[in-house]
């Protein structure tokens, strides 16, 4: 996949409105919908929305290559799978704007280098923090991962529940969605593919101290 389809970026700049010109966009909306944008409980809407949009789509403002500019080389020979599971996402759809949110799983083989375990939850924050996809926000995850990393594989999953879904269009509840990424050992090994998948399924329980 073409990494600029990956990163999502726009070829140029966007010229980014004035927060005067956003708040207006809200008000238009607001009376769109059949609502009143003068009264009373909508009057200071548009504010908190432009900056709740600030806050959902933080991530176009975060550079993956940052987040994983520093590893650490004294792991002393370690070389098996580190994983984090369960990394809780929020994210917006970006055909209806809709919230969709849920769990990534990311396991990687360390090459000599391991990275901090708070920058693996940062980099889903960065890709998540963006209007998305599902399926594009777990390669992104991949990719970023085995780009500045270098390991010997990388494995994401993802699960998720879509608010396109549940609240609109078909109107089903309870249904996740899960999108799988694996590149390297993970997609060439069976067995390890295997191993990480029984690791993102096995109950918490059984290994709480």
């Amino acid at each position: 996949m073409d990494a600029k389809v990956l990163q999502r970026v726009p070829a140029s700049p966007v010229q980014k409105p004035t927060r005067e010109e956003a708040e207006a966009a809200v008000r238009t909306l607001l009376a769109w919908a059949g609502d009143d944008p003068t009264r009373e409980g909508l009057l200071d809407t548009p504010r908190r929305v432009t900056k709740a949009f600030s806050e959902y789509f933080a991530g176009y403002a975060q550079d993956p290559a940052d987040i994983l500019d520093r590893t650490f080389a004294e792991i002393g020979g370690y070389e098996d799978m580190v994983m984090l599971r369960d990394i809780q996402f929020s994210s917006h759809c970006e055909h209806h704007m809709a919230p969709f949110y849920g769990r990534v799983h990311i396991a990687y083989l360390p090459k000599g280098a391991v990275v901090g375990i708070s920058k693996l939850a940062r980099i889903v924050d960065a890709y998540a923090k963006r209007l998305q996809i599902q399926e594009a926000m777990t390669a992104q995850i991949a990719k970023a991962i085995d780009d500045h990393l270098d390991p010997r594989g990388v494995a994401v999953m993802v699960e998720a529940a879509h608010t396109c879904m549940s609240m609109r269009g078909v109107q089903k509840s309870d249904v996740a969605t899960i999108t799988t990424q694996f590149i390297g050992e993970f997609k060439t090994n069976p067995v390890m593919q295997a191993r990480f998948i029984d690791m993102v399924r096995t109950p918490r329980n059984s290994y709480s101290l």
